[in-house]
């Protein structure tokens, strides 16, 4: 299957070194760590200008700080925080919390160091954002560059890093940025793709989750997806027998996110040996590597047994990725392509109409292309979704 293991590492100028050893020192180096409040900043420094958006860009900044663990207890967490240009309206610059799609789990993805995943769609969109006057920041999630793994898709652990991203961000600018670049307690998240996803679990939690000193507006998730855990006990041999190699890949970044989490399940067990060494790669691949080496290898050459008969994979994949079915307390926009075949439209319809039925605040929006056209398209929508829930009154 495997064509060697590759990393997609870009070009790093000597200032870009430096933070990289900074933000990837063992935990134990950063004093504290276990005691300190969520979004405490640990470390921080100049982003490299070859991550900034052209033309958009007044400031930018590489964060550490501190979030929550996939297990119990702190860990650590690394992001970027971009600043437009001019000067912060009073009570300082609106915040999006930008959730971003499928990177990779191995440290060398982490957007703040290669930037997006898909530069020619995300770059300019982020952008588009800057220039309207807010301010982003944007986490890798924890255990993306950080130690550990990155738990993939892993609904609560992922909302606590949207979450504390906006805490550091406000730490940092109010101590480093004096009033010219002081950043709004009010808020939203945005996400696209594995964003998407993570948008939506953020939304439900983060009134929660930002406490008295945030306040947060609302939610864009675009490309996200929902029920996939109802899909999951199914896959085994000869199950999705067709080679798609973007979904082999995200089958592998899952299920090496939900071995690191759950490894009492005993996941090894129903893996062949194609499927142990996709699972070992995605630990260290980017997605366009492991989208090339996986291209020609169907989902179920992957499985010795359906995942169902594992003791405990039921449970424990629900635990880890299924998304919330109620309890939103501010409005949510949702929107997904007819022709998504990264995020088929079967999963995110019917978990929309669900929420709708029971009342939440859920905007949900159809668009007629694929995965990456949806945020484009959308965008039509979602700019003006966001100009007014900063238009409202604070929560």
């Amino acid at each position: 299957m495997a064509r060697g293991v590759r990393r997609v590492v870009g070009a790093l100028t000597c200032s870009a070194l430096v933070m990289v050893a900074l933000v990837t020192e063992p935990a134990s180096a950063a004093p504290g760590v276990a005691r300190a409040r969520p979004g405490t900043v640990i470390a921080s420094g100049p982003l490299p200008h070859r991550l900034w958006y052209p033309g958009a860009t007044e400031k930018a900044f590489l964060l550490k700080y501190v979030t929550a663990s996939p297990f119990k207890g702190n860990a650590l967490s690394t992001g970027t925080l971009f600043l437009p240009k001019g000067r912060a309206p009073r009570g300082g610059w609106p915040v999006i919390s930008w959730a971003h799609g499928t990177s990779g789990i191995g440290n060398s993805c982490a957007p703040s160091r290669i930037g997006p995943a898909l530069p020619a769609r995300d770059r300019p969109y982020l952008a588009k954002w800057l220039r309207a006057g807010y301010a982003i920041v944007a986490s890798d999630y924890v255990g993306l560059g950080t130690p550990g793994l990155m738990p993939f898709v892993n609904g609560e652990p992922t909302a606590h890093s949207v979450v504390d991203m906006v805490k550091a961000g406000r730490e940092f600018a109010g101590a480093k940025l004096g009033n010219a670049g002081q950043l709004s307690r009010r808020w939203v998240v945005v996400g696209q793709s594995q964003g998407g996803g993570a948008a939506i679990y953020t939304a439900r939690y983060a009134s929660e989750l930002g406490g008295r000193g945030l306040s947060y507006q609302g939610g864009v998730a675009t490309g996200g997806f929902a029920y996939i855990e109802r899909f999951m006990p199914l896959l085994g041999p000869g199950v999705a027998p067709i080679a798609v190699g973007h979904l082999t890949a995200y089958m592998a970044y899952i299920l090496a996110g939900f071995r690191y989490v759950h490894p009492e399940v005993g996941i090894n067990d129903a893996l062949t040996p194609v499927g142990l060494e996709a699972v070992k790669h995605a630990e260290t691949e980017c997605t366009t590597t492991l989208q090339k080496e996986l291209e020609d290898v169907p989902i179920g050459n992957l499985f010795t047994r359906s995942l169902g008969s594992l003791p405990g994979f039921s449970e424990a994949i629900a635990d880890y990725m299924a998304m919330p079915e109620g309890g939103f307390d501010r409005p949510l926009f949702m929107g997904n392509g007819l022709l998504d075949t990264d995020v088929p439209y079967a999963f995110p319809a019917p978990y929309a109409e669900s929420l709708t039925l029971r009342g939440e605040p859920i905007t949900f929006r159809t668009y007629p292309g694929d995965h990456n056209q949806t945020l484009i398209d959308s965008q039509r929508d979602t700019i003006p979704f966001v100009r007014k829930l900063f238009a409202g009154p604070a929560n």
